[in-house]
C-alpha cells in the first residue's frame, strides 16, 4: 500500500482513512438515511477488514460518540498497526454539539483520549473546528497545546479539521495537517490543499463523498468522487466512514484507481 508522510513527523497515511463516526454516534448526523450502531463483532470485523485491505489510518473524535472508547477495546493488540487520528475542541452530549478550545480542556481532551483509546502516545490530533477556525488559531492557543504535548512525546503529528481557507492557512503555518471539506460539489477549501502542498504540509479530507450524497448521483459516483479529490496535488488521504464491507472495498478500490494503482 502507498502511504503519504504528514510533513517531516514520520507519521505516513494510506490514500483511505477509515473513518468512525458510525461505530459510536448516529444522532445529529447528516448523512441521507438512518443507521444502526454496529456491535462490537460486525466493528471488529470492519476494522480487521481494513487492515486486512492495508489501510491504517483511522480517524475518531470525541464528538463521535463513544467511539474513542470501543475503539480502545476494539484496537487491543493492533496498536503499532494503526495511525490514530482523534481531535480536541467539540463535545456532543444530548443531540448537540458545544465547544472548548481553552488550553486546560484540551489538556484535558488528550489526557481522556489517551486513556479511552488505551494508548500512550495519539499519532495525530486536529482542532476540531466550529467554523470561527482564524478565532480559533489567533486567540486560544489551542494549537501551541498541542505542539507542547508533541515536543513531550503524546503527539506525533498536530493540525486543524478546518472550514475556512483564512482559518485552514492560518493553522497550517504552525502545525503539520489539515483536514478540509473537498468533493465535487464543495471545493472552497482548494487553496488550503494547494498552501500545503507547497509548503510540505499534510492534508485529509473529509466528506469527500458529501456525506453520501454523492453516491446517489449519477453513475460510478465514487470513482468520480475518488478521481476528482485525489487528481488535486497536495491531498494525502481520504477519510470515510462507512459501516458496509462492500462499500469500504470499493472506496479503496477507487481511491487507488484515482491514483493509478
Amino acid at each position: 500500500m502507498i502511504t503519504t508522510p504528514i510533513a517531516d513527523t514520520g507519521v505516513e497515511v494510506t490514500p483511505l482513512g477509515f473513518g468512525t463516526v458510525k461505530l459510536g454516534r448516529n444522532k445529529g448526523v447528516k448523512y441521507p438515511s438512518d443507521f444502526k450502531i454496529p456491535d462490537d463483532r460486525q466493528a471488529l470485523a470492519l476494522i480487521n477488514l481494513a487492515a486486512e485491505l492495508g489501510i491504517n489510518l483511522i480517524d475518531t473524535a470525541p464528538a463521535y460518540g463513544n467511539s474513542e472508547e470501543r475503539l480502545g477495546t476494539l484496537l487491543a493488540g493492533q496498536r503499532q498497526r494503526w495511525v490514530i487520528c482523534t481531535k480536541v475542541g467539540e463535545e456532543f452530549d444530548n443531540g448537540a454539539s458545544h465547544y472548548d478550545f481553552t488550553p486546560e480542556y484540551t489538556r484535558f481532551s488528550i489526557e481522556r483520549s489517551l486513556q479511552r483509546l488505551n494508548t500512550d502516545y495519539l499519532d495525530l490530533v486536529l482542532v476540531h473546528s466550529d467554523g470561527n477556525d482564524l478565532d480559533i488559531v489567533q486567540r486560544y492557543g489551542t494549537l501551541e497545546v498541542l505542539n507542547e504535548l508533541k515536543q513531550q512525546g503524546l503527539i506525533r503529528a498536530t493540525g486543524i479539521s478546518s472550514k475556512t481557507v483564512a482559518g485552514g492557512i492560518a493553522a497550517l503555518q504552525q502545525s503539520d495537517c489539515a483536514m478540509v471539506t473537498y468533493n465535487l460539489n464543495q471545493q472552497q477549501e482548494a487553496e488550503v490543499i494547494d498552501y500545503a502542498h507547497a509548503n510540505n504540509k499534510g492534508i485529509l479530507i473529509k466528506k469527500a463523498l458529501a456525506s453520501g450524497h454523492l453516491c446517489q448521483q449519477g453513475e460510478d459516483p465514487v470513482a468520480r468522487s475518488m478521481k476528482f479529490v485525489f487528481s488535486r496535488p497536495g491531498v494525502g488521504s481520504a477519510i470515510v466512514g462507512t459501516i458496509n464491507a462492500h462499500h469500504l472495498r470499493s472506496n479503496l478500490h477507487a481511491a487507488l484507481s484515482a491514483l493509478g494503482r
